[in-house]
């Protein structure tokens, strides 16, 4: 059995769940269950999806951590190898998880992958991050404006891994928790989502206590799309949930000092800026040998030198 599928959802447009849910089941040889925990303040959505999906419904909002350790426990009780989590909002095409299964089965080392993420047009969503220091969700919720948006534009660079270009594997500290695919074995040794963190930030928390045991990769050669809406920038209820969030995870694994934050971060900024700087000296020599005159191969060449 490879894999369970969780999706938790909470009053979501039906047309919406249809796609997330269609293409899940557009891999259904790969998929041992599809589970759907219903969060919604009603079991509407039973009639349309309980003969598609192993349908929860807990009665209450028990928020997304909680949600989706429902799910959790029923993979690593029934020895499912991979449990993948897929938001409401997003949808891919076929073949997807079955690319992301065979990239885990040949690294055993991996514990958790997730594929680029990309808006409906396109563009690329820079959802790897770094462990976050206090400074940078206050820089991103509060100054991406004004006289202060150069200063977290440029934060964002390193804090996103923009400079990274999102074309090559990479190995990072924080993936999102909007598709997750992660070995079961794993979670048997970290523990599933922490049920403190109503909503936003337990992604992050789950994601480092990964790291610790295991590898967590971004993997761009496949992807999905992410209707991707930042409602806590818009909603003072979930903006409140996000503050809440906040003073929960820094208080578990600290404010200021956080030694396993500075190591983390420094080691994936180190071994990424080296693998561009490689990246870039390879694509030059591979420009100059494709140069088609003598002018052009000396300009090349000067650069490859320089480089």
């Amino acid at each position: 059995m490879r894999v369970n599928v969780a999706i938790i959802a909470h009053d979501n447009p039906k047309v919406m769940l249809d796609a997330s849910i269609g293409s899940v089941l557009l891999e259904k040889s790969e998929i041992h269950q599809l589970f759907l925990v219903d969060n919604s303040s009603t079991d509407r959505l039973r009639k349309h999806y309980d003969a598609l999906t192993t349908y929860i419904y807990p009665g209450k909002n028990l928020g997304f951590g909680a949600a989706n350790n429902i799910a959790m426990r029923r993979s690593i009780d029934e020895s499912v190898d991979y449990h993948l989590l897929v938001n409401p909002d997003i949808y891919f095409n076929q073949g997807t998880i079955r690319e992301l299964l065979d990239f885990m089965d040949a690294h055993p080392d991996v514990g958790l992958v997730s594929p680029k993420v990309v808006y409906p047009n396109g563009t690329t969503q820079h959802l790897c991050k770094l462990i976050p220091t206090p400074a940078d969700l206050i820089g991103r919720r509060f100054l991406g404006w004004g006289p202060f948006k150069q200063l977290t534009d440029r934060r964002n660079e390193f804090f996103e891994l923009q400079f990274s270009g999102y074309e090559a594997l990479m190995e990072v500290p924080i993936l999102s928790g909007s598709f997750m695919l992660i070995r079961t074995s794993v979670l048997e040794k970290v523990g599933l989502f922490d049920e403190r963190f109503f909503l936003y930030l337990e992604d992050f928390d789950l994601c480092r206590r990964i790291g610790e045991v295991s590898r967590t990769v971004f993997y761009p050669y496949t992807s999905v799309v992410h209707e991707y809406e930042k409602g806590s920038y818009f909603n003072r209820r979930l903006f409140g949930h996000h503050i809440v969030s906040a003073i929960k995870y820094f208080s578990k694994w600290g404010w200021l000092f956080d030694r396993k934050r500075r190591k983390t971060n420094q080691a994936c900024l180190a071994k990424l800026q080296s693998h561009t700087a490689t990246e870039d000296r390879v694509s030059a020599e591979n420009t100059c040998k494709r140069a088609g005159t003598a002018a052009a191969a000396d300009r090349e060449s000067l650069f490859c030198r320089a480089n």
